[in-house]
């Protein structure tokens, strides 16, 4: 579930791994500006000239943003979710590449835009922020891993525990009736996460929810026997 570690920051975020005065000079770059639900951030295939700081504004759970990849077929595939302390669009300024994917906001909060030079700047000045960032992309190819050796070796219903599992580590926070997840996804949106058709990500919700493992609503999930889902998505069928 959701812990907060420096000054509030979620921990494993950039923000919270960074130490008080790093934070504030990199906050200190550009102004916060407020965002709402539904607000595209990055467009894929724009040119690259920010890098997105996420942050709450006035909500119990982080600010939640998505990641969207499209083809050229039309089929979009959810690469990630990133939430408050979290730097969104860092790839494409180091890479000096154009975006990849779309980010959209799940929900109301506020990102800082820091223009690229002043936050390769950022980096160059301070190696630390720069071990840091190395960790967090590392820590994000280890999840894009895991996604994929699940898909080979779980059946869709358990390979959507084991993210919502992970999830709800992460991001989660207690509430009367379970843990909610702590992000606002349909289902959906769950199932591309693990690469599911809409169909199949809804069937295996059906199952877990049939278990009594989760509890759902319109773009809510809430994990009322957390012990419980954690063996279903481990199960040796």
């Amino acid at each position: 579930m959701v812990e907060l570690g420096r000054e509030g920051w979620p921990i494993g975020t950039y923000l919270a791994g960074l130490d008080a005065p790093l934070r504030s000079e990199l906050l200190a770059i550009a102004p916060e500006q407020r965002v709402r639900a539904g607000q595209t951030l990055i467009a894929q295939g724009a040119s690259t000239d920010q890098v997105l700081v996420l942050r709450t504004r006035g909500s119990r759970s982080p600010a939640c943003v998505k990641v969207v990849g499209c083809l050229e077929n039309g089929a979009e595939v959810l690469l990630g979710i990133r939430v408050s302390g979290d730097l969104v669009g860092e790839m494409a300024v180091i890479r000096d590449t154009s975006r990849s994917a779309d980010v959209i906001a799940c929900t109301d909060g506020a990102v800082h835009r820091l223009p690229k030079e002043r936050f390769l700047g950022f980096l160059h000045r301070h190696p630390e922020a720069w071990r840091l960032l190395a960790t967090m992309l590392g820590d994000r190819l280890d999840w894009a891993n895991q996604r994929r050796l699940d898909f080979a070796g779980y059946p869709v219903d358990q390979r959507l525990a084991r993210v919502i599992v992970q999830l709800a580590e992460r991001h989660g926070y207690p509430v009367a009736d379970g843990v909610h997840l702590g992000i606002d996804l349909t289902q959906e949106e769950l199932g591309k996460l693990i690469g599911a058709a809409k169909e199949s990500a809804i069937k295996a919700v059906r199952q877990m929810r049939g278990a009594g493992l989760i509890a759902t609503g319109y773009r809510r999930t809430v994990i009322v026997d957390l012990e419980g889902l954690k063996a279903y998505a481990m199960d040796d069928r």
